[in-house]
């Protein structure tokens, strides 16, 4: 007995700071998994989910220090290093940690993209595929990953390609003796040909040896034209209308070589360095377009992202509908049970989105 009580004396102060740390463990457990089922609506849970865990990690070491067995005047000496080093951290990792979770807070404030989108970015191109609190993941057209610090897409500019409709556009040198009618009708034919809207053709450069051009035009909204992916399909149509200007050029007997070409072979005076015309095929082609193959995951994403978004929005619905009527008990129950099994399609979307 005496050696029991001598271990428990020995032992028994260290009884609520274990307690203490199984509480704090199992309650950021348990907020983890609340605040992942809870986040229906917003566009990426793990962005709020480790930024409020890491203020209640914070909170439960400060509660494990106040249960600890020591003096009053060590722990308040332990508190305040704590804080020291939380001061200090602030202040000389400004530029790195820290900085990258407030530009994640100033991203999310702005909201000026989402998951999803098509980025460009400096020198990076490609689809958001993932949004945390220090970084922001970016799918390439080679289908790999970069991982962009928030910090550097607060200070770079940001260009985010419109869903909606945005500008293809492509540029050319010919030679003067291109007649200039000629080949801005050809180059507007060549943009029609690929389905863009409102062509347009600009003389940007007159050289000393060639001029020029540059073609563009609107390509529409892939998604609701295609029905095959959320972003659009920049980088096929680029190559599409890089191909019809071939066509359309050839087609018409126009040069796209160097004025100061030169060839050691001996031509004829008239002939013509041009392939052999053939009609563009408007249709597009069979087997899917490049940007699904790149961007594999951006496109889940996007799709997981625009249906939460969708539950969201009839659990909203639904929610409104059950508080302003007073439905009879037959269409109450069909709403409770509707407002259930959406509440319950949420969640494993958010889970889905997490992992």
């Amino acid at each position: 007995m005496e050696i029991l009580r001598g271990f428990w004396v020995g032992v028994s102060p260290m009884v609520r700071p274990l307690i203490v740390l199984t509480s704090v463990v199992i309650l950021l457990v348990l907020t983890e998994r609340a605040l992942r089922s809870r986040e229906t609506s917003r566009a990426q849970p793990r962005f709020a989910t480790h930024l409020l865990m890491l203020v209640a990690s914070l909170a439960g070491l400060v509660a494990i220090i106040l249960t600890l067995p020591i003096a009053s005047d060590t722990r308040g000496q332990l508190l305040n290093f704590l804080g020291l080093v939380l001061t200090g951290a602030i202040a000389l990792s400004s530029t790195t940690i820290i900085g990258n979770a407030m530009a994640g807070v100033m991203l999310r404030a702005v909201r000026n993209f989402s998951a999803g989108d098509l980025l460009r970015v400096g020198d990076h191109f490609g689809r958001v595929s993932e949004r945390g609190l220090f970084h922001t993941e970016i799918q390439t057209e080679t289908r790999d990953f970069t991982t962009l610090p928030n910090m550097y897409l607060v200070s770079t500019p940001v260009t985010v390609i419109r869903s909606s409709g945005t500008l293809i556009a492509t540029e050319l040198s010919l030679g003067y003796d291109a007649n200039r009618a000629e080949v801005e009708k050809r180059l507007l034919n060549a943009a029609k040909a690929v389905g863009l809207e409102d062509p347009f053709v600009h003389i940007t450069d007159l050289g000393d040896f060639s001029v020029t051009y540059r073609i563009a035009g609107k390509l529409v909204d892939q998604k609701e034209k295609q029905g095959r992916t959320s972003a659009p399909l920049i980088l096929t149509n680029e190559s599409r209308l890089r191909g019809a200007i071939m066509d359309a050029l050839h087609g018409a007997g126009i040069e796209i070589v160097s004025p100061t070409f030169m060839n050691t072979r001996a031509f004829a005076t008239e002939h013509a360095f041009v392939s052999e015309p053939k009609r563009f095929a408007e249709a597009e082609p069979d087997g899917p377009a490049a940007e699904e193959v790149m961007f594999d995951k951006a496109e889940v994403v996007s799709k997981l992202e625009d249906e939460r978004q969708a539950v969201a929005e009839e659990i909203q619905a639904v929610r409104e509908q059950l508080k302003e009527e007073k439905p009879d008990p037959e269409t109450s129950q069909a709403a409770t049970e509707r407002l259930a099994a959406l509440e319950e399609q949420a969640k494993e979307l958010a889970g889905r989105l997490a992992d």
